[in-house]
């Protein structure tokens, strides 16, 4: 069984920067694709930000030249740098990511949520 630890969340002001970090718990995994999931009160879980194999990355329209996703393979890490930050940002930050296990299954994992809070 694969965990994903997360982490970097916290409290911030408008304008402000968080950088959130995603592990896995295990190493010599075969990570299809890592990704950013937010949950803000009374609405939807969302997509953020991805990054596949090969590097390829995807940002929601609401983040793009605020946020970077980027990973470290050796470390099976992913990372989301989050720059001027705003209130409509805070929400709860999951992480995600698809891993192909030994006999070639894709299985889906979620880290537990990291709060981040954007508030004068």
């Amino acid at each position: 069984q694969v965990q994903l630890v997360e982490s970097g969340g916290g409290l911030v002001q408008p304008g402000g920067s968080l950088r959130l970090s995603c592990a896995a718990s295990r190493s010599s995994l075969s990570i299809i694709y890592m990704g950013w999931y937010r949950q803000a009160p009374g609405k939807q879980r969302e997509l953020v930000a991805s990054i596949a194999r090969g590097d390829s990355t995807y940002y929601d329209d609401s983040v793009k030249g605020r946020f970077t996703i980027s990973r470290d393979n050796a470390k099976n890490t992913v990372y989301l740098q989050m720059n001027s930050l705003k209130p409509e940002d805070t929400a709860v930050y999951y992480c995600n990511a698809a891993i192909a296990d030994v006999t070639g299954v894709t299985r889906y994992y979620w880290g537990q949520g990291t709060q981040v809070t954007v508030s004068s």
